[in-house]
């Protein structure tokens, strides 16, 4: 019997399950090359360097290397091109956003005591938008499989009494449970045994026969900020010692809309599902807490060599979720009316925790008097910190289970920075290099990019501009079961930064 059911609307409600997944945890995890223009020119290779506000998120020991009290501003406009590959068509999206994504301030305070070794202190905060989330993507493409394979996975082994809502309210259900819910009621799954309350085996309603023509549109928007509070001290002219306390910030919206349409339907009898849209929105927000550790030292006065430690981010995180289905069933004779499956609810889920990798990250670089610079940073990140929590929840231990067989234990990267001064002029430029850091290399592949740049020095003000551009490649999966066949995505950013700096 066709069905044509809307729920009625609900503000919110909650839900005692779950829906995370691993590539949740790898966008927190991320730290993408942000901060000030001299930074981004010289690709973030300042960890033996210091002098810059951006580069105590390299080695927190870096803030005494500056003579005087400084103040910088900077404004960066970010273009995210991706290119798609959805089962051999190729698309293509852009996304533009301009923020202001550093502010800060460092405060030197020099020791004039003959007797004491401890020759300078200073104090610094800085603001940062560690990862801007802004982002668009379009796949389109013909595959042999639907979407009712996502729903029958979710629903086979329930009860009909749970998919049908007979013995639940909608706000009661776990994830799973909803999705099978939004299945039946939009009328692309139905049971075996409909007249069977205890039935757990589920068909589907789509048309069969291949040839299923799906489209995804992801929306998202949001950052990941950064608050530092640092402080280092120079020990005689060969040695510094930093500490930052940080405090991060999350804020993440994405919307995003699953079509699919078939032209399988040759029977005049029978009613088969050719159309479906399948809408979600996820809004994502909390807090964590890092702190780092990091040394300096100048065995001659040309040469410096670092030595940082990053402890993981301990995030403290809360997702809601917002989600409608419609289909469209018909026959050769034309189309029946609209299936919508629209609770108008947004689901709030058990905040969660969520610890993301530490790293550590030696430092190497050489100074050529006031004429230039030529700096080098490894960096090695420990994948196995990254996991959720509460680790006894059963869904978290199956999803940091997934975490731990799919990446690696460690991933390196490297940066490679230079800077050569003419007169008040400074050009500079830079290369990096980040390891996947999933085993496979294909979920999301090794990423490439170049940076160059150019800095005047107006006596108390500077002024910087940079420009960066990175390339990596990405599989992208629509949904996490059923439906697991992945789009290739090439991800392309140039970013255009300009820093204002103020000496006090």
């Amino acid at each position: 019997m066709k069905k044509y059911i809307t729920l009625f609307a609900i503000t919110l409600c909650f839900s005692a399950m779950q829906a995370q997944e691993v590539s949740d945890a790898y966008r927190y995890a991320q730290d993408n090359l942000t901060g000030t223009a001299r930074f981004r020119a010289m690709s973030g290779a300042f960890g033996a360097l210091g002098g810059d506000l951006s580069a105590l998120n390299v080695n927190p020991a870096g803030s005494v290397v500056f003579a005087n009290n400084q103040i910088s501003v900077t404004a960066s406009n970010l273009n995210t091109k991706n290119k798609s590959n959805y089962f051999g068509k190729q698309t293509s999206e852009a996304n533009n956003s301009l923020d202001l994504n550093q502010a800060g301030a460092v405060f030197v305070f020099e020791n004039n005591r003959e007797n004491n070794d401890w020759r300078k202190f200073s104090i610094a905060v800085n603001y940062e938008n560690a990862n801007n989330f802004d982002n668009s993507l379009f796949s389109s493409g013909t595959n042999n499989n639907s979407i009712d394979n996502y729903f029958l996975s979710n629903a086979n082994g329930l009860k009909l009494s749970i998919v049908d809502g007979t013995d639940y309210d909608y706000s009661e259900l776990t994830f799973q449970e909803q999705q099978a819910y939004l299945g039946y009621t939009a009328y692309i799954i139905d049971p075996v045994d409909p007249l069977n309350p205890n039935n757990t085996a589920y068909v589907s309603l789509v048309a069969p026969g291949g040839n299923y023509h799906q489209t995804n549109t992801t929306e998202a928007t949001g950052y990941n900020g950064k608050v530092t509070f640092n402080a280092a001290t120079q020990y005689k002219e060969i040695l510094m010692l930093g500490i930052n306390l940080n405090t991060h910030f999350i804020d993440y919206k994405r919307s995003s809309r699953f079509t699919e349409t078939n032209n399988n339907n040759t029977s005049a009898v029978n009613d088969y599902v050719n159309r479906i849209a399948f809408n979600n929105d996820l809004y994502t927000y909390g807090s964590g807490f890092s702190l780092q550790l990091g040394a300096i030292l100048k065995p001659i006065k040309e040469l410096r060599l670092g030595l940082a430690y990053q402890s993981p981010t301990w995030y403290k995180l809360n997702d809601e979720l917002t989600q409608s289905l419609t289909a469209v069933s018909g026959n050769t004779t034309g189309n029946l009316p609209e299936d919508v499956a629209d609770p108008n609810v947004t689901v709030i889920y058990p905040a969660y925790k969520l610890q993301t990798p530490s790293k550590i990250t030696g430092s190497f670089a050489y100074v050529f008097g006031k004429r230039g610079l030529l700096s080098f940073d490894y960096s090695l990140r420990n994948y196995g910190n990254l996991e959720f929590s509460p680790k006894k929840d059963e869904y978290f231990q199956s999803l940091n289970n997934d975490i731990a067989s799919s990446t690696k234990g460690t991933s390196s990267e490297y940066r490679i920075g230079g800077e050569y001064k003419i007169n008040k002029f400074s050009l500079r430029g830079g290369y990096h290099f980040e390891e996947s850091p999933y085993k496979n290399g294909t979920t999301i592949g090794d990423l490439t990019g170049y940076s160059g740049g150019v800095g005047y020095n107006f006596g108390n003000k500077k002024l910087d501009l940079a420009y960066s551009t990175s390339k990596r490649d990405s599989n992208q999966q629509f949904f996490s079961q059923g439906l697991t066949d992945a789009a290739r995505i090439n991800t392309a950013k140039n970013n255009l930064t300009l820093t204002l700096a103020f000496e006090l």
